[in-house]
């Protein structure tokens, strides 16, 4: 039901988005009555889950949230959309580089490949053709981030994502729909170094845009407390913006969760790294664990040791005087 009015709400954010630039950033967006709906089970929903969970580690140690994705290549009958396994490899590259910090590490299982003109061109959020294109091929449970890559061309969108909470309604529908164009090094102006991607995983994690979805108030409309206030989406890469002046701080211009250009993207707050921790953890059941970078250890010296301990010993051996002997013969 959530999505069902997620779906109508987005055309007419989607409508506030598109004049400002060719491409209408996310297909995501959630009216001020589901937001307090959708906050008030989460909070009910984390306690539960963190009072069920045994599993816990300090936070004083490393930790490391492992996300397995599996990608699904949609491409048309002329090939168009046919990215190759080294511009899926580099995605998830980028997407960690853009997690850095995070706990988050995503690594790639399996890339599947599908040739279908009508999911490339026309699967969007809510069609038919998009529900059955997910019924047909995701994978995994609500652990597995399930990627698609299409054409977007009967509209102007760079991406869409399901919401952590809803995956138990629908888990078939879960994942992260995003045009194949938008991958590091694509075609699309502006929007191809990969952060389209990683923007729909921030809200398949559970983090909503910085700014209201209505584009009209100045409230706290994230629930995040490090992100200040933001009445509007960002379009191109300003120096600067402040779409709500009687509110402290500056829009988040740099911030993934907003609609800036790629370039100008570079940071989640720490603020939004904890929901996406809690929220997966209740949702999802992405759990930390403890981790440690790889060391690099000296090689032993225990003959040195040995020598300035005893003196006497001689690690080296004495040679025996005489002609080295040759091979022996077998009888």
């Amino acid at each position: 039901m959530l999505f069902t009015a997620l779906f109508a709400l987005t055309a007419a954010a989607s409508a506030l988005a598109a004049p400002f630039a060719n491409y209408t950033r996310c297909g995501n967006a959630i009216s001020s009555d589901e937001l307090r709906a959708v906050e008030a089970q989460f909070a009910v929903d984390s306690a539960a889950a963190l009072a069920n969970d045994e599993s816990r580690i300090p936070i004083t140690f490393p930790q490391r949230r492992t996300v397995h994705v599996v990608w699904h290549v949609i491409q048309d009958t002329n090939g168009e959309g046919a990215i190759s396994d080294d511009g899926v490899k580099q995605s998830i590259s980028a997407m960690n580089k853009h997690y850095s910090g995070s706990t988050f590490n995503f690594i790639l299982d399996k890339i599947d490949r599908t040739t279908n003109s009508n999911w490339f061109k026309s699967a969007t959020s809510g069609s038919s053709l998009q529900t059955a294109m997910k019924k047909a091929l995701h994978t995994g449970d609500a652990k597995v981030l399930n990627v698609y890559t299409v054409g977007f061309k009967s509209s102007s969108l760079l991406g869409y994502a399901t919401w952590p909470w809803d995956y138990s309604k629908n888990p078939v529908d879960d994942g992260v729909v995003i045009l194949y164009s938008s991958i590091p090094g694509g075609s699309t102006p502006n929007f191809n170094e990969g952060k389209t991607l990683t923007h729909e995983v921030g809200h398949w994690l559970g983090v909503y845009h910085v700014f209201d979805d209505l584009q009209r108030s100045c409230d706290d409309t994230d629930y995040v407390a490090d992100t200040p206030a933001q009445m509007t989406a960002t379009n191109g890469c300003p120096t600067s913006k402040d779409s709500c002046p009687t509110k402290p701080g500056l829009d988040s211009i740099h911030n993934y969760m907003d609609y800036s250009y790629d370039p100008c993207m570079n940071a989640f707050t720490p603020g939004q790294i904890e929901r996406m921790k809690t929220q997966s953890r209740t949702y999802r059941g992405i759990q930390g664990t403890i981790w440690f970078p790889s060391l690099t250890l000296p090689p032993p010296t225990f003959p040195t040791l040995i020598t300035a301990i005893h003196p006497t010993l001689n690690p080296v051996p004495t040679p025996i005087p005489g002609p080295i002997p040759g091979p022996v013969p077998f009888p």
